[in-house]
């Protein structure tokens, strides 16, 4: 377990660069890192373990708690699902999209250019573009619901105007 000086937030980045899963559960077991640490560029561990396709990595860091799917790094303004729709092996690209879209990944935010997640995805991998209209459907589905249960709690203000009379 010899860190080599470096602190466990720094450890935590290298070993989602590098791929390197037992250096991420050392950490993880010395506990005292911040789970969502930047580095100089603003990226986290969740966006080197997204852009490069690192499953074991990526899986262990949705799985702790306090791991947040949507921060944006400071250059692109990208989360990690932006940089995973640029994997170039459609087949692990759709993985690691479905990973973080089932942990709750927003496919709504754009990067510094305005750019949806969706855009970066290409033309001719229609199972990464089917992942996020899953996803989009069963978001507007939960919504809804959501709208249908507030619906139901807003009787005093319903803004018809009917109070003025």
């Amino acid at each position: 377990m010899a860190s080599d000086g470096a602190s466990n937030n720094e450890r935590l980045l290298a070993a989602a660069r590098s791929d390197n899963e037992d250096m991420l559960l050392e950490v993880f077991e010395e506990g005292s890192f911040d789970i969502n640490a930047q580095d100089g560029l603003g990226n986290t561990a969740l966006h080197y373990a997204a852009s490069n396709g690192h499953l074991d990595i990526l899986e262990h860091l949705l799985e702790y708690e306090g791991c947040d799917v949507d921060i944006q790094n400071r250059i692109e303004k990208a989360t990690p699902l932006h940089l995973a729709v640029r994997i170039e092996d459609a087949e692990l690209r759709a993985e690691v999209v479905s990973s973080l879209l089932e942990a709750g990944a927003d496919p709504k935010i754009k990067d510094k250019n305005g750019e949806l997640a969706i855009s970066f995805v290409p033309d001719d991998d229609a199972a990464t573009r089917q992942l996020f209209r899953k996803h989009q459907a069963q978001n507007s589905i939960s919504q809804s619901d959501v709208a249908n249960d507030d619906d139901d709690d807003d009787e005093d203000g319903s803004g018809s105007g009917s109070d003025d009379e």
